[in-house]
């Protein structure tokens, strides 16, 4: 029973040192804590991590705005914004899984372009949350919040996303080698 005390105490600190680099740690620690026992000190399987789970969240909340892009409920520039945004997330979606591919095959020669390619993905991603939650500014009502409290929390996970691959680019090359 100590033992996995002991060992539940360290793969705490791992996702608590990885995820101290992010703005919304809580969510951070949250989503990502059962990585801790194969991520470990790798910032590049914590980058992978983050954007895995982002792109988890995202097709949830994608899956829910194309769903709700039928209800009549919305009318008017509420449904104008809601179809904007299910494109913006087909967008993001797709920065997301080409940052995760990137990700996958990093490699010493190339590391620096292909960290800026991944940043400049992610960054592209939080615009596309950002055009999302820009269309329903001032707007109000249940359907809306609810909209808003989803896209806001993939973008809170995107950020901490792109955190956590700023780390892994400050470490410079050298970090591919704890994987």
């Amino acid at each position: 029973m100590l033992l996995c005390s002991l060992t539940s105490q360290i793969e705490d600190n791992y996702v608590q040192d990885a995820c101290s680099v992010t703005r919304y740690r809580d969510i951070c620690i949250h989503t990502l804590a059962s990585f801790s026992h194969t991520a470990k000190h790798s910032p590049s399987r914590w980058a992978r991590a983050g954007v895995s789970v982002t792109i988890g969240e995202a097709k949830k909340v994608s899956k829910y705005l194309w769903i709700r892009r039928n209800d009549t409920i919305l009318k008017g520039r509420n449904k104008v914004a809601l179809l904007d945004c299910v494109e913006s997330f087909q967008e993001l979606l797709d920065n997301l899984h080409k940052s995760l591919g990137m990700l996958r095959k990093l490699n010493f020669r190339e590391f620096d372009s292909q960290m800026g390619d991944v940043k400049t993905w992610l960054s592209a991603a939080l615009t596309d949350e950002d055009t999302c939650l820009d269309g329903f500014d001032g707007r109000k009502g249940k359907v809306v919040e609810s909209l808003l409290n989803r896209v806001s929390n993939v973008s809170y996970m995107s950020s901490n996303a792109l955190a956590l691959v700023n780390k892994l680019a400050t470490t410079g090359p050298e970090a591919l080698q704890k994987d």
